[in-house]
This record gives structure tokens, sequence and C-alpha cells, in this order.
């Protein structure tokens, strides 16, 4: 008869999960109404960077944002986002609903297949969570912007 001694055992990690904040920013106006809005706060993570960029703006239940947070950080010309990430700080911050925006470093804000592929994506899996995204908005060069709910990608 085998000893317990010598069955096979494995440490568990007991752990909190706990957001951390790294700054703040004063945005007016106070609730995000429209992809101009949206724009107004994303070009404050995304101008004059040589590589694509991946943020998510997390809202309340007023449109309100609560918080942003850089989900990628890519290349020239592409940035891989997985749902995992997009999604960790909205969970951890009870979001009501997600705006998701990048940039295009060539100025050029057409999307990509994709950027349509993951948007769709992502779109799929927020609202199987109950997160929605509200719009993805690709910043470009000289205030210029696309938005997928504008364009109707994103319904």
């Amino acid at each position: 008869m085998k000893n317990d001694k010598d069955k096979p055992r494995k440490l568990v990690d007991i752990v909190k999960v706990k957001l951390c904040k790294e700054g703040r920013v004063l945005y007016e106006p106070r609730k995000i109404s429209s992809p101009n809005d949206a724009v107004n706060l994303c070009r404050r993570f995304l101008d004059d960077l040589d590589r694509e960029q991946m943020i998510a703006i997390s809202l309340d239940t007023k449109s309100q944002p609560t918080n942003v947070t850089v989900v990628s950080v890519g290349t020239l010309n592409a940035s891989l986002c997985h749902p995992r990430e997009m999604f960790k700080v909205a969970i951890l911050s009870n979001a009501n609903s997600i705006i998701i925006s990048h940039n295009h470093p060539s100025g050029d804000t057409r999307p990509s297949n994709e950027d349509i592929k993951i948007t769709e994506r992502l779109a799929e899996i927020g609202n199987l969570m109950g997160i929605p995204i509200i719009d993805h908005i690709i910043a470009g060069e000289d205030g210029g912007y696309y938005s997928f709910k504008e364009g109707g990608i994103l319904k």
C-alpha cells in the first residue's frame, strides 16, 4: 500500500486581483455621446505614436468614461489584441460598456480586413459577456478618424 507522501502534490497560489491607478486625465464633456467625443479622449493616448496601439475605454451606465487602459502595443502596421486582454479591465472595473480605439501611424483611417474581423469578434464576445462595444475608433492624422459605428460595422 502506497503512503500519502508518495502522491503527487501541487502548491496552489492564493491570489487577489486588483486594479492599480497609474494616473488621471480631466475629460470634458463628462459623457461620451458621439464618436467625436470618444476621439477627443482617444487622441490623448494615440497621437504621435510610431507604432499601432490599442486602448479600451470603460464606460459606466451613463456613458461616462471611468478608465482608459492600453491593451496592446504593436508594430508600424499591426496591433494584436486578444479578447481576454480587451475585457480584463472592463470586468475588473464593472464597466457597463466599452469603446475601443487604435491608431494608424500612416494617417490612413480606413479599416483593414483584420480591423473589421477583430472588431466583429470582440463585439460578439462583448455582447455575450454583457459588456457591449459601443464603438471602435481608428485615429489618424490631423483629427481624422473612422468610427465603426458610423460606418455601419457595429450596430
